[in-house]
């Protein structure tokens, strides 16, 4: 039944604007050098963190979508008329928006990095913190579409309540990608893995009190 889900989550994402989010990204990357100047050091040095807050912020533009057509339409009380329980839908839906999200952020990340100027070490290790990163990212925006569902102004709440939630992990990223010997990946990766294993559980209980 999960499988199930996530296929279809999947099928949802790429057939509506799956594509927004990486143009958005890609467009801050671009953008970046102009605000920064054309100094290549410093746009190398730079340009992990800089990705990284392209990531955060592209993370952002599809949380509506991830909870709210499913609340509005009555699909959530139709899979807990099936037996399944939320956090087993949150899942699904994590799962689903990560391979939605993350495999072409990192492809993305490629081009931008060249727009950045970042040389291919400075690529690779950010690479790695985003392929760690990113499945955090996604479970944390899952967890927060699920709080926001059905709240007026869910946009704006929800991204008041990602950022500030996303900074532990953002501050491990950029270290993890400027210093590989600092243990800051092991850092970023205790607290993905431990957004990914509980945010299930808060969008679980969030969406149970949606229905009621």
């Amino acid at each position: 039944m999960i499988g199930r889900l996530i296929r279809r989550d999947l099928r949802r994402t790429f057939a509506g604007s799956a594509l927004l989010p990486i143009i958005f990204f890609l467009l801050v990357a671009a953008l970046m050098p102009f605000a920064v100047g054309p100094d290549a050091r410093l746009l190398a040095r730079v340009g992990p963190g800089l990705l990284w807050i392209a990531a955060l912020t592209a993370a952002l533009l599809p949380l509506e979508r991830l909870i709210e057509p499913d609340r509005a339409s009555g699909h959530l009380d139709q899979l807990a008329l099936a037996g399944l329980r939320m956090e087993e839908v949150a899942l699904a839906r994590t799962i689903a928006h990560w391979l939605g999200f993350g495999p072409p952020l990192l492809i993305a990340a490629v081009p931008a990095s060249v727009l950045l100027g970042m040389p291919p070490e400075a690529l690779q290790r950010t690479l790695v913190t985003l392929a760690v990163g990113t499945p955090g990212l996604a479970a944390l925006a899952v967890a927060v579409a699920s709080l926001t569902a059905g709240l007026r102004q869910a946009s704006a709440l929800g991204a008041l309540l990602l950022l500030p939630l996303a900074i532990p992990l953002l501050i491990f990223a950029a270290s993890a990608a400027g210093d590989p010997r600092a243990g800051a990946l092991q850092l970023e990766a205790a607290v993905s893995l431990f957004l990914f294993v509980g945010a299930p559980f808060v969008a679980g209980a969030a969406l149970r009190a949606t229905r009621t």
